[in-house]
């Protein structure tokens, strides 16, 4: 595995290089936290190899006004962890690229543009990523005729030479990829948890070598499942596909729901299908109303490549030809500390707007996104959890989903949270 220097550093920073049994480091970098990072380095005219120079302590000296000076050196203290975690992936045909690499899915930089992860791991043909396709999605637990129902769409795919993608979970997402590649097809599986187990499945090794599956995920080859995690890799699937087809889907709960919903109400990066033959789906009826399209169960290769063509969102603007430079990328991903908080005055808006009625768990961390948000004074997790009334455990939830979405900083020493709005105005 030929890792650039970039994605070295970037691995560094915020990976938990997991090996064997060994913990995540408590140390790494969030999401939000290498947002924070990005925009540093953009301003100084940096690149994150750079911690890896001569002038690194000058580098981790001006981020301290950032992160803890000994913290970031202990990150970047992990080589030896690093060398081992990419002998383990080597040893399992895994690779890894990251944001700052020019073979970094464009798809993904152009649609989810700060959100696009720091870092892809991989297992099969990366080229298969800008294919683009049909996203498939459903629920895990379904009937016998709704899997063949879906394999036949995965079949129906490969004949029409279009890559189905979706997310490797039991149901619905292992039928349609099993129809695809049954039939010849391709098939790009973003998967939430265990990508090293999933690599060394036997029934994939074929498909893998065939170049005809990649399986790819944004989580550390052997992280476990993570319901957060599982959420959060939804918008990849449809970010990675031309058009989504929701084959079931319970009525406002579940992953299927959450991801067609946030497609539908704020993404919009492509037209959603819901499926009309078989049995009526409440949750499908629902998501018509919401603005999902009927599927025009498309019999041919050509009309099935007519559906996939329906524009029912404006174009997305494609990627400028200087995006291989890290500077202008990491410009195009970040937004500025006055944008910021004119974009989180607009989610709420929308959110207030929205005909969607939130579970009540979402509501209630709709509540409490808005309480958390302006928490200027940094607070540990058990402070949290007294001032709202709830467990500890609950408290240190939201907290690091909020840390996540890039609202809160995670301060050490002790661990406590802060709002980051603050941080902006340093920049």
């Amino acid at each position: 595995m030929n890792l650039s220097p970039n994605t070295q550093a970037i691995l560094l920073l915020t990976a938990p290089l997991i090996v064997g049994k060994g913990q995540q480091s408590p140390d790494s970098l969030t999401h939000g936290e290498y947002k924070q990072m990005a925009r540093f380095l953009r301003d100084n005219q940096r690149q994150p190899s750079d911690f890896l120079g001569s002038d690194a302590k000058e580098i981790i000296e001006k981020c301290s006004v950032l992160f803890d000076r000994t913290r970031i050196e202990r990150l970047l203290g992990r080589g030896f962890l690093l060398s081992q975690a990419v002998e383990r992936w080597q040893a399992r045909t895994i690779w890894v690229i990251s944001r700052a690499d020019a073979s970094y899915p464009g798809k993904l930089k152009t649609r989810l543009k700060d959100d696009a992860p720091p870092l892809l791991y991989g297992c099969g043909d990366a080229a298969l990523l800008e294919t683009g396709g049909l996203a498939i999605v459903g629920s895990r637990n379904v009937d016998a005729a709704l899997v063949e129902y879906t394999e036949g769409i995965g079949r129906l795919a490969a004949e029409a030479k279009r890559t189905v993608v979706s997310g490797g979970a039991r149901g619905i997402d292992q039928a349609a990829m099993r129809g695809a590649l049954a039939a010849g097809g391709s098939v790009v599986g973003v998967l939430s948890e265990s990508l090293e187990r999933m690599a060394l499945v036997r029934e994939h090794r074929e498909f893998l070598m065939e170049n005809r599956l990649v399986l790819v995920s944004p989580y550390d080859p052997s992280a476990g499942f993570n319901v957060g995690n599982a959420m959060q890799r939804n918008k990849l699937i449809y970010a990675f596909a031309d058009a989504a087809l929701v084959v079931s889907s319970d009525v406002e709960k579940g992953g299927t729901w959450a991801g067609a919903i946030e497609q539908l109400k704020k993404l919009r990066f492509v037209p959603v299908y819901v499926r009309t033959k078989g049995e009526p789906n409440k949750g499908l009826d629902a998501l018509r109303r919401n603005g999902a399209l009927s599927w025009p169960n498309p019999e041919t290769t050509e009309t099935f490549a007519e559906a996939l063509a329906a524009k029912s969102y404006p174009e997305q603007s494609a990627p400028g030809q200087d995006e291989l430079s890290f500077a202008v990328r990491e410009e195009q991903i970040t937004l500025s500390p006055v944008e910021v908080p004119a974009l989180q005055s607009e989610q709420v808006t929308m959110n207030q707007n929205s005909s969607v009625t939130p579970t009540p768990a979402e509501a209630l961390f709709g509540t409490v996104r808005e309480l958390l948000r302006n928490m200027n004074t940094p607070q540990t997790d058990a402070e949290v959890a007294q001032m709202l009334g709830v467990s500890k455990s609950q408290a240190k939830e939201w907290l690091e989903r909020l840390a996540e979405e890039g609202l809160l900083e995670k301060v050490k020493k002790p661990i406590r949270y802060q709002a980051v709005s603050s941080l902006g105005r340093l920049f």
